[in-house]
């Protein structure tokens, strides 16, 4: 094996010239920027659909990010993954859907949901709580409580009362006299129900107390609480006190009994603690929780797969392989992981492909640094120091191969909205890289710097007219990614189109590891073996994948297909387009790509027909070109498809095509 490799995630530390509340351009930053001076390095997509989000407005976080890091592949994430699991019915078709509302239609018990109110598209988006607001009701469903919290962080710090006007009127739309659909609680993100990493079971408490057994100060509306306690508190919505609806002094949703509940954030790492809670039997211990009502209870997604939290979801989380961890416990390389509660289970659970256990206990190294429980703008410099401590020791122990750190200072100090101490916080980092640089140019090893995403280099922002106001959400802007080796300067790739999928392949390079399929190298003599007769002509592509080809295909009858696909690491292909339309798949599960007309009842019909042939649907994806047009359907299936079936398939209405490839005999395509 070559040199070590150490790799620091400067957690929020987005890149950009722009100057307005980009604290790190105002941070003091002498190593940073002697590195940039000095060293080989790049800007990469950080966002959007480069980790694996719906489009690149969507901003990236921590969770898809050290994903993408770590496998070196881009996977459908989050609101993707329930996106196209509601366009398709099939979070409707699930098990923990169907058992969550069976009773509820004869016994006049209550479907709650409980999530964060905004289209931030990182912990939730509003449209799946509406989307299944409808569908509650189209199947019977009677009566339905929304349990609230308020975001002002992925979103503007002051707009909740957009999204709560949004919900009434859906809730004032669907209310007749067969459906009740009440607002019955909430409060701010950062005050109730969304702790993470159990630093603060407190606050889970809180959102246990307002949400199941309706106590706290009593309001008429949502409105009327959040008004009221702006004036009282001058404090931005993440920071909003609890707040409970009630009707003649009593909770409208106080939970019983026989009722149902989702969480409807598909996020995992703030929904983890109040689905312990939902779900933990007598020996749950963590905080009291009264009298405990016998509710049914799922998430939208399963937040910890290896612990099983919670029991009970609507939608199946992407099923990561081939991580680079992976990879590098198959070559026997050592690894250390650390950083301070708050980053702890990025650089772990969410690096190794949402799994909570090692791949090798042998071979990997975890250490956690306890994050203290206070507002990080009063203790911007946050644990960086004793990161430090354990990275510097790590490489001077010449045990490791590879080892990595998260310092979230940039981002959970950029959260605060406090500019000075987030240009503290940054400061600090650069300080404890210095540190690290130093160890590894006496010990020998690569530096690797870069950022899971943007945070603290946008924290000020300007409407159209003119206003400015702090930001603490995310930015859209790319992150940096630096080499640095005292011995030998490593060149990288110019090109655009580069994402954090690339840093685990450049990782797994720089220690001298081989790609999985080698037969990539020689795909075109593979080719000829094939009989394939091809040509290769160089093409532009704008915010494509720099590994990129576009590849026509024309067989004997004439018949064309255009495809476009990239190689992004460790032998992975992934399909993005098919002539000139959206699609996401790799090849990796037998799969129909379904061409039709965008009309009402294609998908239904196609997806009955799979149903009726208990054909299990793996993954989906639903494109077109504009409405009323051509569309795609790509399903990817467990089962194997019967070339009758296909043709069958085929004959539908409004279908216009079927191509089937066979994972079983990855030979035949039809």
């Amino acid at each position: 094996m070559k040199k070590p490799v150490v790799l620091v995630v400067m957690d929020g530390v987005g890149e950009t010239p722009e100057e307005l509340g980009n604290m790190v351009k105002k941070a003091t930053t002498p190593t940073l920027n002697e590195l940039k001076e000095t060293c080989p390095w790049q800007i990469i997509k950080a966002h959007g659909t480069a980790v694996g989000l719906p489009s690149d407005d969507d901003m990236g976080n921590s969770e898809v990010g050290h994903n993408a890091l770590g496998c070196g592949q881009i996977y459908s994430q989050g609101a993707k993954l329930v996106n196209e699991s509601i366009e398709s019915g099939k979070i409707y078709t699930s098990d923990a859907w169907k058992n969550l509302v069976s009773d509820l239609k004869d016994n006049g018990a209550t479907l709650h949901f409980i999530g964060l109110l905004s289209d931030g598209n990182v912990h939730s988006n509003i449209s799946h709580l509406i989307a299944m607001l409808k569908e509650a009701k189209k199947e019977g469903v009677k009566r339905v409580r929304c349990h609230i919290l308020l975001d002002g962080r992925d979103v503007p710090a002051t707009s909740a009362l957009e999204y709560v006007q949004e919900l009434e009127d859906v809730l004032a739309s669907l209310n007749d006299a067969d459906f009740d659909g009440k607002i019955a609680s909430g409060g701010g993100r950062m005050t109730i129900t969304m702790d993470r990493y159990q630093a603060n079971w407190p606050m889970v408490k809180a959102g246990w107390d307002t949400h199941v057994h309706g106590i706290g100060r009593q309001f008429a509306t949502a409105k009327e609480a959040i008004e009221t306690f702006r004036a009282e508190t001058g404090v931005i919505d993440q920071d909003l006190p609890a707040f409970v609806i009630a009707e003649n002094g009593k909770p409208v949703g106080k939970m019983e009994d026989g009722d149902s509940v989702i969480l409807f954030n598909f996020r995992g790492d703030r929904a983890q603690e109040i689905s312990m809670a939902f779900d933990g039997d007598s020996s749950f211990d963590k905080f009291d929780r009264g009298e405990m009502p016998k509710v049914k209870y799922a998430g939208m997604l399963q937040y910890d797969g290896d612990l099983c939290i919670p029991k009970s979801f609507l939608v199946n989380p992407p099923e990561i392989r081939n991580t680079l961890t992976e990879l590098l416990v198959a070559n026997g390389v050592n690894e250390f992981a650390c950083s301070e509660t708050q980053k702890f289970g990025h650089v772990t659970y969410f690096w190794n492909g949402n799994r909570s256990e090692k791949f090798s206990e042998e071979l990997e190294t975890w250490v956690e640094v306890p994050s203290d429980v206070r507002s990080f703008d009063e203790c911007p410099w946050m644990k960086a120091t004793e990161i430090t401590d354990l990275v510097v020791d790590a490489i001077k122990s010449g045990k490791y191969g590879f080892i990595r750190c998260n310092y979230p200072n940039g981002d959970m100090v950029g959260h605060t909205g406090n500019l000075l101490a987030t240009e503290i916080a940054v400061e600090s980092v650069d300080l404890c890289l210095a540190r690290v640089k130093k160890a590894c140019d006496e010990y020998g090893a690569i530096l690797c710097v870069t950022a899971d995403h943007g945070n603290a280099d946008q924290m000020l922002e300007k409407n159209k007219k003119g206003k400015i106001s702090v930001r603490t959400a995310h930015s859209l802007n790319p992150v940096p990614f630096i080499v640095y080796d005292k011995d030998e300067r490593h060149e990288l790739k110019d090109g655009h189109g580069f994402g954090l999928a690339n840093v685990a392949p450049t990782v797994a390079g720089l220690l001298g590891m081989n790609p999985d399929d080698m037969r990539i190298p020689f795909a075109f003599q593979e080719a000829e073996k094939a009989g394939l007769h091809f040509t290769v002509d160089k093409i532009d592509l704008r915010d494509a994948h720099p590994n990129t080809a576009v590849i026509e295909v024309r067989d004997a009858h004439g018949k064309q297909l255009e495809l476009q696909a990239a190689s992004i690491g460790g032998g992975r292909i992934v399909v993005n387009k098919l002539d000139g339309i959206d699609v996401s798949f790799t090849g990796d599960y037998n799969t129909l790509v379904v061409r039709n007309h965008d009309e009402n009842g294609a998908l239904a019909a196609v997806t009955t027909i799979l149903s009726q042939l208990r054909i299990n649907v793996a993954n989906m994806s639903l494109c077109r070109h504009k409405r009323g047009g051509d569309a795609l359907m790509v399903i990817e299936t467990d089962q194997h498809i019967k070339p009758h079936q296909v043709s069958f398939l085929a004959e539908l209405p409004g279908i216009l095509s079927v191509t089937y490839y066979d994972k079983e005999d990855e030979d035949h395509v039809s």
